[in-house]
């Protein structure tokens, strides 16, 4: 399932051509990864999304567009730095740039699409669509940096879930919906309520993601990543809260020592199943759905409207 965007098709065209200008360089090495970049970008959901929040709340402007384009720039941005970390040699598919052109290269081209992103704002004096997003990348930050260490000691509850994926995942979606709703309408109150809105549909989609690990789908088999690196996820921390505490004791060592081995990694899958991890975690992404589409309720009946409905409910739906 995807969702009907063609209500936005000539204004991505356009968003396409300002973010390709955006990430050109003089200098060889670079515009060759830029390229590269550009010819393997995923979705574009965010960018999607300012458009789209631009359109609901007024008419989409030259400031939309520098918006969708700083979202995406800070995005790309935050994903070749993500590769780099994580040590992933695959993004979307393809090779990764940190596969491609290793560390170095990798850093300075995130910092890069950074510096543009940030200039492509200055430049144009849009104050307060770059304090909306640099107020992101910092959650990011903040989020990604609470994992690390939440998942070293392995005692994440269930708040501290929440609060990482709000910082590290949501809050970009957040900021994208945000900046869309202040770039046509200039309104703070109506700004707060696409944001809250783009954080609502970003929890869900985290947790979909979450979810992915568990095999939920008709497609594919349970992958068990996110018990290999030692990700501690909604289903897993509920199962955690509901199982004996030897039984737990035994599921935290395996996780901590044995998580490569295909036995163990099935073994801690079919407890999360027996004890209703993923039924909760389903639960749980089917309400933070239905508060984004709540907020959306309270604006008039429209496409466009409609069309953001259907994006919530394809972060939900989708197969991968």
């Amino acid at each position: 399932m995807t969702a009907n965007t063609q209500i936005i098709h000539q204004e991505i065209k356009q968003f396409e051509k300002l973010f390709k200008d955006a990430v050109k360089s003089d200098v060889p090495l670079l515009d060759r990864i830029l390229k590269y970049i550009v010819k393997t970008k995923g979705k574009q959901l965010r960018p999607m999304f300012v458009l789209l929040s631009a359109k609901l709340c007024g008419q989409i402007t030259d400031v939309s567009y520098r918006a969708a384009s700083l979202v995406e720039l800070l995005h790309t941005a935050t994903l070749v730095h993500d590769d780099v970390v994580d040590e992933a040699s695959h993004r979307r598919g393809v090779f990764s740039v940190y596969a491609l052109w290793k560390n170095k290269a990798s850093v300075l081209v995130g910092d890069y699409l950074l510096a543009k992103g940030l200039l492509l704002s200055l430049e144009n004096k849009d104050f307060k669509i770059l304090e909306i997003l640099a107020d992101a990348v910092k959650k990011m930050s903040e989020g990604e940096l609470l994992q690390l260490e939440k998942s070293r000691l392995l005692n994440i509850k269930e708040e501290d879930y929440f609060k990482i994926i709000r910082n590290k995942t949501a809050s970009l979606l957040a900021s994208a919906c945000s900046a869309g709703a202040f770039s046509s309408s200039g309104d703070l109150e109506i700004t707060e309520k696409l944001r809250l809105f783009g954080e609502y549909t970003g929890i869900a989609f985290q947790i979909k993601d979450d979810l992915f690990d568990y095999g939920t789908d008709d497609i594919g088999k349970p992958t068990g990543n996110d018990i290999k690196e030692k990700k501690m996820t909604l289903p897993l921390i509920f199962t955690l809260q509901q199982i004996s505490k030897s039984r737990r004791s035994e599921i935290i060592y395996i996780i901590k020592n044995k998580n490569k081995t295909r036995k163990d990694i099935d073994f801690v899958i079919e407890q999360v199943k027996l004890a209703g991890g993923i039924q909760y975690a389903e639960t749980m992404m089917e309400s933070y759905k239905k508060k984004a589409i709540d907020l959306i309720l309270e604006f008039p009946n429209s496409e466009v409207r409609t069309t953001l409905i259907e994006m919530v409910k394809y972060t939900t739906e989708r197969k991968k």
